[in-house]
This record gives structure tokens, sequence and C-alpha cells, in this order.
């Protein structure tokens, strides 16, 4: 026992020796990494990581002028003159989204063949139903547990019109949408099942008795009835549907469809190179499009007073599925440092942050998958289209945790089937 005490003290020291060997070797090792940096090593870096360089700083930039140009209360046409460098940054996106989406899910198909794309396909709306119901998941729970809506019913005493949305209409809508009667239409116009007023003749019975009101036995009564239309906006999904059919039919036919081929693969390098020089003016367009959005705010203190605990509910969920969820889901199905991943997308996210829009990131989006994170084109031609279209995880979750903070705000208690019905409704939508 003595002996055995005795060696104890002795390894640990042994121990701790070891460690503090192992301390100062990796930090002579550190040491020297960073002596031997050299001015072209570090221009390099600055010139390997420009665009996200140059666009955090437009985001950092932006949020300073915003609130520098706060005080002075400029008008509305001089917000929007303002704004206008945002404002071309948006239309330039926008106008290579329906080009590039169309050629990149043709080539992407046409150059898989019908077992890889149907693997494929499988796996991403597996993926994006999974997250989306994540998303839902924590929204809700974020909200039961938070509880924004407590004690500000007085403030939200506007009344509010809402428009009655039947779950079974907007599923047929997103039916319809996937297969629109006019290709150029879908470029503009997207369906949208509409609601009138339509006054009916009811007859009252009681026990099977025929019952007059006011010497009647009609009364009349209102009711909604869906009407067909059509509102503003690109049809993404039709279109997604149509090019994702189109370029499979291109790729069963081999050479016969090899012309048809290489011209969508002529268009969508074209395109890509369009994106290369945009790319360099997004800095300028994101400082001027945070900048305004700052501005144009009526009442900012007002504004954090009446949704301050709304908005932090909301901007918690998100960061919980971010930096959470998707990247332990990325590490468990590829056993790589998630993060790893997110640096080398960083551009497309802060473009993001400052459009509000992936259909229109979508194109840097493509840019830094292929070249930073060395990602399959054929992979990303498919996959990034339907999941701008698709997965939107950030609204599911958003509309979700709405839907309840207004039932708090009106002191209305949702039971466990109630809450159901939201997600069901919130992702069927």
């Amino acid at each position: 026992m003595t002996q055995s005490n005795g060696e104890n003290p002795q390894r640990n020291r042994r121990g701790l020796h070891q460690i503090r060997s192992m301390i100062q070797a990796r930090s002579l090792l550190a040491r020297k990494r960073v002596q031997s940096i050299t001015k072209e090593d570090v221009k390099a870096f600055f010139m390997r990581n420009a665009f996200v360089l140059f666009t955090v700083t437009a985001v950092i930039l932006g949020i300073v002028l915003g609130f520098a140009l706060r005080p002075y209360n400029l008008s509305y046409r001089e917000v929007r003159y303002f704004s206008f460098p945002g404002e071309l940054l948006m239309r330039m996106l926008q106008m290579l989204v329906m080009p590039l989406l169309v050629s990149s899910l043709i080539t992407g198909m046409a150059a898989l063949d019908g077992r890889a794309s149907g693997r494929m396909g499988l796996r991403a709306v597996i993926y994006y139903t999974t997250t989306t119901v994540i998303a839902v998941f924590i929204g809700i729970v974020l909200v039961l547990i938070i509880h924004p809506g407590k004690g500000l019913k007085d403030e939200f005493s506007k009344p509010v019109q809402i428009q009655e949305i039947n779950p079974s209409d907007a599923f047929l809508d997103l039916i319809r949408n996937m297969f629109p009667p006019n290709l150029v239409e879908a470029c503009t116009k997207q369906f949208k099942t509409q609601y009138a007023k339509r006054e009916v003749y009811v007859t009252i019975t009681v026990n099977d008795t025929l019952v007059s009101v006011n010497g009647s036995q009609e009364i009349i009564q209102e009711e909604l009835i869906p009407v067909p239309g059509l509102v503003n906006g690109f049809n993404a999904l039709g279109m997604v549907v149509f090019s994702v059919c189109f370029g499979l039919i291109i790729g069963s036919m081999k050479e016969q469809g090899q012309p048809l081929k290489d011209f969508f693969d002529c268009l969508n390098e074209a395109i890509m190179r369009l994106v290369a020089i945009i790319m360099w003016y997004a800095p300028i367009g994101i400082l001027f499009l945070i900048a305004g959005k700052i501005v144009e705010m009526d009442d900012i203190t007002a504004m954090g007073g009446q949704l301050g605990m709304y908005t932090v509910t909301v901007i918690c969920g998100l960061l919980i599925h971010a930096l959470i969820v998707l990247p332990t889901l990325y590490f468990v199905v590829t056993k790589k440092n998630p993060f790893v991943f997110i640096g080398g997308i960083l551009q497309a996210l802060v473009t993001a942050l400052g459009t509000s829009s992936s259909s229109a990131t979508l194109p840097i989006t493509f840019k830094c998958l292929e070249e930073n994170n060395k990602v399959d084109k054929r992979v990303t031609r498919f996959v990034l289209p339907v999941g701008a279209t698709i997965n939107m995880d950030g609204t599911a979750l958003y509309e979700a945790l709405a839907a309840i903070f207004i039932a708090q705000v009106n002191d209305y208690d949702l039971n466990f089937g109630q809450i159901l019905t939201i997600r069901y409704v919130i992702y069927s939508s």
C-alpha cells in the first residue's frame, strides 16, 4: 500500500509534466505559424474573403448610417432616393432569379439519371419536411414558455381585419401553382383563392318543424365562397416543376437532346458570370438597404415597447434553429464541422439579411456553395431552387409563433388540439 501511494503522486507529476509539455509545444507551433505569416499570405486571405469582408462591413456601416440619419427626419421621398442603390440591387438579383432557376434545374436534371434524381429528390423532401416541422415546433414551444403576449392587450386595441383562409383551399392552391396553364404568365402571376360574400336564404327548422321569423320562414345569411384569382408574384413552384420534368426528358433523350442540354448549360454559365459581377456591387446595395430600413422606421422605442418580447421570442427561435438544430443535423449526417460549411456561405447569409429574400439571394448562394464549399453542381442546381421555393423554416416558425401570440394578447387559451391545428395549417399553407 505504501509503495502504491508513493507511485500515485509521481504519476500525477508525470501526467502534469506531459500536459505542460504538450501545451508548450502547441503554443510554440502557433507562434511559429504567426511569425511565418507574410504580407502575401495576408493579401491572399483578404482576396479570398473580399466579398464576405466587404459585405459584413457594409452591414455595420448601414446600421451606423441609418441611426445617424434618423434625427434629420427625412421625408418619404428623401428616404426613397436614399434607398435607391439598395433598390437597384434587389431588382438586379430578382432579374436573374427566373433564368437562373430554370437553367440550373434543367441542366441539373439533364445531367442526372432517373434513379439518382429520384433518390436526391426524396432525400431533399424528407429534409425540408423535417426541418420545417422542427421549426414550427420550436416556435410553438418558445411562445408557450416565454408567453410574450401577456399583458399587451391594451397596446393592441386597434381592430385588425384578418381574412379567413381555408386550409384545404391553401393546399389546393399549392397544387394548382405546380401546374401553371401559361408559363409566361407564371413569371409574373400565381394562383390564389380569394373569398367573396354571398347572400343565401336559409330555412329555420326546430325538430323538423318550420319556424317563422318576422313572418317569414326564410332568413338571409352571408357566406364566404371561394373565387379563383391571381396575385402578383413569381410562381416559382410552377417553374420548378416544369424545369424538373423538362430536364429529365432532355436527359432521357441522350444524343438527341444534347443540343438543348448544351444551350441551357451555356445559359447557366452566362447567368453565373453575371452574378459574379453583381456580387461586387452587393455590399453597396446592402449598405443602403439596411440604412434605408432603419431611417424609415416610425418610432423604434414605441415599437420596442409594444413588440419587444415578441421580437426576442422570434429571434431566439431562429437562433436555436440556425445555430443548434441545422448544424446538429449536418454533423449527424456528414460527420463534419458544420461551422466550416457555414463560413463558406457567410456571403449568402449576410446578403439574405440585407435583402430579406431567399429567392433574391439564390444567385449568390449558388456561387458560395459551388466555389467555397465545393458542392457538386448537379446537387446545387436541383436542391437550391426547390429549397428556395418550398423550404421556409423561418417563415413557418414565425407564423406559428405569431398565431399563438395573437391568442395570448386577446386572453384566449388554446388547448392541445387547437395548437396542433395551428401547426397543421401553418405547414399546409
